[in-house]
Order: structure tokens, then sequence, then C-alpha cells
């Protein structure tokens, strides 16, 4: 485990900026504003923000604001940000992102969880929180390896937290960060205390396509999940040429800005803004600094036969017995449905449903996250976690 500080040569800047400065832009789109993809005239905008007036330096300095490592698990190099709480009582919690994300997603709400006391909030409330970057994305680099699926994800975490002196802990994931901490608190129930998510997909209990006897709302959600599977063209490129997708992304930054840009606009509550410009070219700057679009898709290769969109039934798994929080956020992809949530999830003790935001909640509203994060921890059993 050795101390880690980002710090970008100036020439890597120089680049991304010559680089934007000489885009070849395509024409626009004759099928309307949005409909076949991200529009010219925003994307032109956004790369001329990223070129002229986003501040690299100042993300850098916020990110080193957190004390981050490097450390090698399973053949793997893992970039983590570990932040302890000055409250010594704290409970652990490990966050996990997933695909478009970074540990840029946490950046607004690491203070809060940490230290609620500077914030006006009971100590008793505190974490100490663990967000690591996924292996193959961002400052973790690219993979050496085949087969970092979500079950070596998972158990490369156990290994990390028993590192770090964490025996139990609680788990939040968002995305592909979901799956992993359901996975690993599947792995590992005596050291997950509980599990809080956003973005918990319920798949119809009939299949794809199935319906089973649910109606009005609940039937919209599964709807919902329906054309979610059916507009995921990045799902399907990624879980199937990663590597010939990643010859683009690398070497053209608009490439890699309107391949994240674009997931950024459909999943998050309306308006351009509910992620500031700024917070989301942080978060594709950390994807292109690194040069890990490739690796970073090479996740949904691991996962082709299990995605959304496979064909695959459900899987027939065994209920899940840790404390389960779950966050439904009505501008996501897709929302679950508590009633399906129940069969696998016996011991869901928070259920939350915002009016507001979508994919990314920390980064659309930290201090409501907070509060959910805080109210669901209250649920669990504390013996031997803190």
């Amino acid at each position: 485990m050795e101390p880690f500080e980002i710090a970008v040569p100036r020439s890597d800047l120089d680049d991304l900026r010559e680089r934007l400065e000489l885009t070849r832009w395509p024409g626009e789109a004759p099928a309307g504003e949005w409909e076949s993809g991200v529009p010219v005239g925003y994307l032109r905008g956004l790369a001329d923000h990223w070129r002229d007036r986003f501040d690299w330096r100042a993300a850098e300095r916020r990110l080193n604001r957190f004390p981050q490592f490097m450390t090698e698990i399973d053949g793997a190099d893992v970039h983590l940000v570990h932040v302890r709480s000055p409250e010594p009582d704290a409970l652990p919690l490990l966050m996990t992102h997933g695909w478009p994300s970074s540990v840029v997603e946490y950046l607004d709400v690491i203070d809060r969880l940490t230290d609620p006391r500077a914030h006006g909030g009971d100590p008793a409330d505190a974490f100490h929180v663990v967000a690591p970057s996924l292996p193959g994305f961002g400052f973790s680099g690219p993979t050496r390896q085949k087969g970092w699926d979500v079950e070596r994800i998972a158990r490369a975490w156990s290994e990390l937290m028993r590192g770090l002196g964490y025996p139990r802990y609680a788990a939040h994931g968002g995305d592909l960060g979901v799956w992993i901490s359901l996975t690993l608190a599947a792995l590992a129930p005596r050291e997950v205390l509980g599990a809080h998510v956003n973005f918990l997909l319920t798949p119809p209990p009939n299949g794809p396509g199935g319906t089973g006897d649910l109606t009005g709302e609940d039937a919209r959600r599964l709807e919902l999940m329906a054309e979610y599977n059916r507009q995921a063209g990045y799902m399907k490129v990624q879980s199937t040429r990663p590597q010939t997708l990643a010859y683009g992304l690398t070497d053209s930054p608009v490439g890699q800005l309107a391949w994240i840009a674009e997931k950024f606009h459909e999943w998050t509550g309306p308006g351009e803004r509910s992620v500031s410009w700024d917070r989301l070219l942080t978060n594709v700057s950390v994807y292109w600094l690194t040069r890990t679009a490739g690796s970073s898709a090479q996740l949904y290769f691991e996962l082709a036969d299990r995605l959304p969109d496979s064909g695959r039934p459900p899987a027939d798994e065994p209920p899940l017995a840790v404390p389960l929080g779950v966050l439904a956020c009505p501008y996501d992809a897709a929302l679950p449905v508590r009633s399906i949530a129940r069969t696998r999830f016996p011991n869901i003790v928070q259920w939350s449903e915002w009016d507001h935001a979508g994919h990314f909640p920390a980064l659309e509203d930290p201090e409501l996250f907070v509060r959910d994060v805080r109210s669901f921890a209250r649920a669990l059993p504390r013996d031997g976690g803190r």
C-alpha cells in the first residue's frame, strides 16, 4: 500500500489541448437533437469548455485533497481514496463506482460522510470512506490479465478491506458497483454489514420481455428497463469489441467525450447542468488522461453473457441475507420494482424514492445522498462493525 498523488505531466495536457483544437467534426445528424446521438452543437460547446475554460490542475488539487493509495491485488493495480474519519468509532464504508464513472463521483460527499460534526451533523453518523477505482478504470490503469469479472473484483475488495484493517464494513455501489457490492455481500456476509445501492436492476419475473402479473407503475418500470436494454448500444459494443472501440476513444478526446457525455445527458435529471460541466469533464479527463477507455470497457466483455441485454433469463441466485438499502431516482436509466426485489432481497431495510436526480445521485444531490446513506447505516447491526 503506497501513497499516491495525481500529477499529470504538462505534456499530456498540451497534447489534449492540441487534439481538441484539431478536431475533425462530422456534420449534424438529420434525425434531430439527441435522437441519433450527441448533437454537434452541444458537443462543440462542451469541447470548447474543456479546451479553454476547464482547469485540470484545479480538479487535480481537488482530488489530491484526499489521501490516495496504490496497491496490487491478485495481479492488478488498484488505486483508492481512503479517508479516515476524525471520529474513532466511525463505520467503514466501501464505495464502488461503475461506468462511465470514477472516484470523481464521490468527491462532493466524502467530507460530509467522514466528518459530519464539521457540517452540523451527528458524529455518530461518521464513516471511514474507502473508494477504489475499479481495475481497468482511471488511476488503477489497465488490467494485465483476463478474467476480471464481478466476482473477482468482489474478492479483491474483500482482500482490500481486510488489508486496511476493516473486518466489518458497509458497502455502497452504483451502476456496476451495485453488482459488485451485492456479490461481495453474498461472498462475505460476515464482513459486509449491509449494502446500499442506486440503480438496482430487477429483471422481469418471466425473463426478458415478461411482465408477469404486474400492472400500473410496476409495469411501467419494467417497460422502462426493456427500453433501456433496447437503447443500450454502448453496452453491446463494449461487451463484444472493447479493443476496437479503444482505438477511437484513446486517440480522439472528442470521441471519448461524446461516449461519456451522452450517458450523463440521458441518465441525469432534466437540464444540462444536473451535473456541472466541470464535474463531467473531470470525470472524462480521468478516462482520457489514463487511457482507460478500452480497459474499462473490458469489464463488459468479461460479463457479456450476464448483462441485461444478453437475452439470458435472470440468474436463479439465493436470496441475499444482509440488510439492503435501495435508492431509486426517477431520471435513471431504469428503475427497480419493489415487489420483484423482495423475492431476492428479503431484508430490505430502506427503500428511498426521490422525486429528482438520476444515475449519479452523489453528484446530482450530494447532501440528500449523504442523508440517505446515513439513514441506511443507522438500521444496520453494529456488533463488531466499528
